[in-house]
């Protein structure tokens, strides 16, 4: 079993920066992949950020230039740094993380608002 707790959300206004870290505890060697999913009012949830146990990364071209997702294994955390914020961007983001046995984990979500 693995948890995940996010941080880091708020108000915002566009141009401006957040940064949203995800910690997980339980079964922490078991991850391979970790993510981070967003989903605004009536849209189905998309993937923004992923980050892979070797380290490559991917994002959705909608945040590419802007956002930076990184992953601390000493601290059990990956990050979303957030830069040039957009009032688009604004939503309910979750971190996910997948084990090597395919099984996946969500948090609780964290509201990032952006104004315009």
């Amino acid at each position: 079993q693995v948890q995940l707790v996010e941080s880091g959300g708020g108000l915002v206004q566009a141009g401006g920066s957040l940064r949203l870290s995800c910690t997980a505890s339980g079964s922490i060697s078991s991850i391979n992949l970790m993510a981070w999913y967003r989903q605004s009012a009536g849209d189905q949830r998309e993937l923004v950020a992923k980050v892979l146990s070797g380290g490559s990364t991917y994002y959705a071209d909608s945040v590419k230039g802007r956002f930076a997702i990184s992953r601390n294994n000493a601290e059990d955390t990956v990050y979303l740094q957030m830069n040039s914020l957009k009032p688009e961007d604004t939503a309910v983001y979750y971190c996910y993380a997948r084990t090597w046995s395919r099984n996946d984990y969500w948090g609780q979500g964290a509201q990032v608002s952006v104004s315009s």
